[in-house]
């Protein structure tokens, strides 16, 4: 009995009896789709048998989500104009502290641009609380969004953590993060068992949390995922992390296909189609009034909020 063959499904994989609808029901693997047993004794006689086809499409299976390309980078779209936020999140979005929502520079610039034409107090476009600059202040809000359960606050905490040379607490709130589905804590985290930072260095860690990243559409996580496999030989692998993070824009990704390229180990047609990608990506974050937030920056300094 072949474990690939989809008419098998429909029968025990030991003892090859039939599904009958309500009368017996077969149950998958729990860890592959390949095969399907009437009870627990003929799942554990026919384990040695199908060890080897298990093992092998799990892999398929993990590479198929890993591989897979993400509909848009893990920042998703300003929710003020619904255009695609960009990757250089510190000179391009900004993040309010009252509650920790990021919108693009070209809304912030057109919202206190009318609030100043009417002469209207600054304030957060979300929660409606006047907008503050001192530290005090921030941190307050920042530990009021920390006990409401809000990940991006603790990952901000834990940034700070980080710079104040706490990486024991940096790695607490960030683990807190990721527990509650931040893309950006588990990437700092990988960052954390890459460099041996408040745990214990740990590749395997290192690259669970990368992938985990990755797959929710973090391009530096699959651009340093890209770099592992590259380092280890697995060529091939490299190229597809770096042909997807570069879909998303970044940059580090066209220069390393770029750097292959010259080295013959991509193919003209294959960087050819990721710079085309690359280049809709970064044109896709673009709109006539970010573009005038930028003129306004570069001619009177970057706005705050």
């Amino acid at each position: 009995m072949s474990d690939g063959n989809a008419v098998d499904k429909l029968c025990c994989a030991s003892c090859g009896i039939a599904e009958v609808d309500d009368i017996k029901k077969l149950k998958e693997c729990a860890d592959c789709d390949l095969v399907r047993h009437c009870s627990d004794g003929c799942q554990r006689e026919h384990k040695l048998q199908h060890e080897e086809a298990c093992k092998k499409r799990v892999a398929e299976l993990c590479d198929e989500l890993l591989f897979r390309q993400p509909e848009s980078s893990y920042l998703g779209d300003c929710p003020i104009c619904m255009i695609p936020l960009s990757l250089d999140k510190q000179t391009k979005s900004f993040r309010y502290q009252c509650c920790s929502a990021m919108i693009c520079n070209g809304c912030n610039h057109a919202n206190q641009k009318r609030e100043i034409e009417g002469k209207l107090q600054h304030s957060c476009l979300f929660c409606r609380k006047a907008l503050t600059f001192s530290n005090e202040e921030c941190d307050k809000y920042r530990r009021e969004r920390i006990e409401a359960n809000d990940p991006v606050a603790m990952v901000r905490e834990g940034v700070k953590q980080y710079r104040k040379g706490d990486y024991s607490r940096a790695f607490e709130y960030f683990v807190r993060a990721a527990k509650l589905g931040d893309v950006e804590a588990h990437y700092q985290i990988s960052i954390l068992y890459q460099l041996g930072h408040g745990v214990e260095k740990d590749r395997g860690k290192e690259m669970y949390h990368l992938e985990e990243a990755a797959i929710c559409g973090h391009p530096l996580a699959r651009h340093n995922l890209g770099v592992h496999e590259w380092i280890n030989d697995n060529n091939e692998r490299a190229v597809k992390h770096w042909i997807i993070a570069a879909a998303h824009g970044l940059d580090e990704s066209i220069k390393a296909l770029m750097e292959r390229f010259k080295e013959g180990n991509v193919k003209k047609e294959v960087l050819a189609a990721a710079l085309r990608a690359h280049q809709a990506a970064v044109d896709a974050t673009k709109s006539p009034q970010r573009d005038a937030a930028e003129k306004y920056c570069s001619t009177y300094g970057r706005e705050v909020a």
